[in-house]
């Protein structure tokens, strides 16, 4: 009879790192800027290495800015967004890209920061859940669908 992993073998696996397939935890920005090695602030007392911040127009519209950097050096048409929920996206890929170790939003509780952390999140577990898989594998277990074939 060979070993299987399921859900819930993966479950108290990641339970025991901390971290659950079914919930975030409340720690769960920390636990993401340790594992991808930025941090996100909204203090701007650092040069970062992304920002993330609003402006207004010349003639009184507000609009966002996502730029490498401090924010010295816009590209209008790849930094300038018109709606602040397109910003998770962008906020999202800063965090994987692995040269920002700095990030400044200049909002914390921006609702685009929530969605980047969400999505982040999910991709986060989703790599715990394949390295959960991976030492389970090596500890002799097997796939479910690959144990049904044997």
């Amino acid at each position: 009879m060979s070993k299987i992993i399921t859900d819930k073998l993966i479950e108290e696996k990641l339970k025991e790192k901390g971290l659950s397939m079914y919930d975030q935890v409340d720690n769960s920005l920390a636990k993401l800027q340790n594992h991808y090695d930025f941090e996100l602030t909204d203090s701007y007392n650092r040069t970062p290495d992304y920002s993330i911040f609003a402006e207004s127009t010349a003639d009184g519209y507000e609009v966002w800015v996502a730029t490498s950097g401090d924010g010295r050096n816009i590209c209008i048409n790849e930094d300038v967004y018109y709606y602040e929920n397109d910003l998770g996206d962008a906020l999202y890929n800063a965090m994987f890209d692995g040269y920002n170790e700095l990030i400044y939003v200049d909002d914390l509780e921006a609702y685009y920061v929530q969605d980047a952390i969400e999505m982040a999140w999910e991709s986060f577990i989703a790599d715990m859940i394949d390295e959960v898989e991976n030492e389970l594998i090596e500890q002799g277990y097997e796939r479910e669908e690959q144990a049904e074939v044997a």
